[in-house]
């Protein structure tokens, strides 16, 4: 349904390459389309306190605008549909001795550009339950992950299929191409990090996805990527929720995931993760227990997140070679006092069996607050504030981060 004239305009703009389709077809493509408009202030701050830090502190801000349009599909037996997304990145503040935040590009110069963005898109056809896109996209599969902790979201290019003709089962496969890091406005070749020696830039991520939701309880997961020329890697994930009365549940996400070698490289990684939740109401306790083996730390897209328990803030995966860390973690969720869209978070982890001698430790520790207001004429408004602290083999790191979002639905 069409709420706004702006709504309006920009469907049937983007339905101008479309005249061809008969009239009936652009009726389903159009009503059901959906457009937003998300509006991302970012303030970063992170202060090196280590000895002889080449630079001593990193600190930016900058605004985003992040333009989603998802149409719907025309009608008959296939039906065709696109997507549509534009980033716009402003610099509020930088200086070369303060870049580095990942929230903004960095010229040649030293200088942050006043601001970077692009515009993308992607055709996507339908027939029954299955659909296949190809173009610009933000997939999310253990094994490929786009980061979207800062101003712009990361993105990649190639194309997808996605399944779920057979009920409770999600299955998706499909080719990556090239990304555009959350910090850039071009795409480039796609690289991997934390996997050891010998990594190249690859034009080629493969990757499979099944996904089966066994009852309201349980569900598992297997799934495959492969950056070619640098590594392989299988991942193996069960969620069960466990009721246990009125308001109160045990949440247990179990992860293993093993990564070898394509090509040149070292890559030999066994990464065991483990987190279960008690939920009490508005509390939430939560413990984590991770573990790496082999002779290289775990693999993943660099500019992306890594499907690990213990993935964090300021020293994200906690998974060197042979690194065992440890979680605890709590939440709150003010709405059982009455106050919805108000949210807390602290966790604390330690990482241990570092290093060639295997005598490095490090921790951190992370602390959010959020709010989000629920009605009125700025519902949807968020407010968040991250700090976090990070101590470990020759880095000391203090973090503070405050985001303000704001979502306008268009259509």
């Amino acid at each position: 349904m069409l709420k706004t004239p702006i709504a309006r305009g920009v469907a049937l703009a983007t339905l101008g390459a479309t005249l061809a389709i008969p009239t009936m077809a652009q009726a389903a493509f159009l009503e059901d389309s959906k457009a937003s408009l998300e509006l991302r202030n970012f303030y970063h701050n992170s202060d090196n306190r280590q000895d002889g830090a080449p630079q001593s502190k990193a600190e930016e801000w900058g605004q985003g605008f992040i333009l989603n349009f998802q149409s719907g599909y025309t009608e008959g037996t296939v039906g065709f549909g696109v997507d549509a997304i534009g980033l716009l990145g402003l610099k509020l503040d930088s200086s070369p001795d303060r870049t580095g935040t990942g929230l903004l590009p960095t010229n040649d110069d030293g200088y942050a550009p006043d601001d970077y963005g692009r515009i993308g898109g992607a055709a996507k056809a339908r027939i029954s339950k299955t659909t296949l896109k190809v173009g610009e996209m933000i997939p999310k599969l253990p094994t490929i992950l786009p980061s979207d902790s800062r101003l712009l979201p990361q993105t990649f290019r190639g194309g997808m299929l996605t399944s779920e003709e057979i009920q409770g089962l999600t299955a998706s496969f499909g080719r990556m191409t090239e990304t555009s890091l959350r910090s850039e406005a071009g795409f480039a070749d796609m690289e991997m990090s934390n996997g050891g020696a010998g990594g190249v830039a690859s034009d080629k991520f493969d990757f499979a996805s099944l996904k089966y939701q066994w009852n309201k309880e349980l569900t598992t997961s297997y799934d495959y990527g492969n950056l070619d020329k640098n590594y392989k890697q299988h991942i193996f994930n069960v969620i069960h929720v466990l009721p246990l009365g009125e308001k109160q549940s045990l949440k247990s996400d179990i992860r293993y995931a093993r990564s070898t070698d394509d090509g040149n490289t070292n890559v030999d990684n066994k990464a065991f993760g483990a987190m279960f939740t008690y939920s009490l109401g508005g509390h939430s306790f939560g413990a984590a227990y991770q573990d790496m083996s082999g002779n290289t730390g775990y693999p993943y897209l660099s500019g992306g997140d890594a499907f690990l328990v213990n993935y964090v803030m300021i020293d994200p995966t906690f998974a060197d070679p042979n690194e065992r860390s440890y979680q605890l973690r709590y939440d709150y969720n003010f709405a059982a006092l009455g106050v919805p869209g108000l949210t807390f978070m602290t966790r604390y982890l330690k990482g241990e069996d570092i290093g060639a001698n295997r005598n490095g430790k490090e921790w951190e520790r992370n602390t959010d607050i959020g709010y989000v207001l629920q009605s009125g004429s700025l519902k949807n408004l968020g407010v968040k504030l991250r700090n976090g602290t990070y101590r470990g083999e020759g880095r000391e790191i203090d973090q503070t981060r405050f985001i303000v979002s704001y979502t306008i639905p268009l259509m």
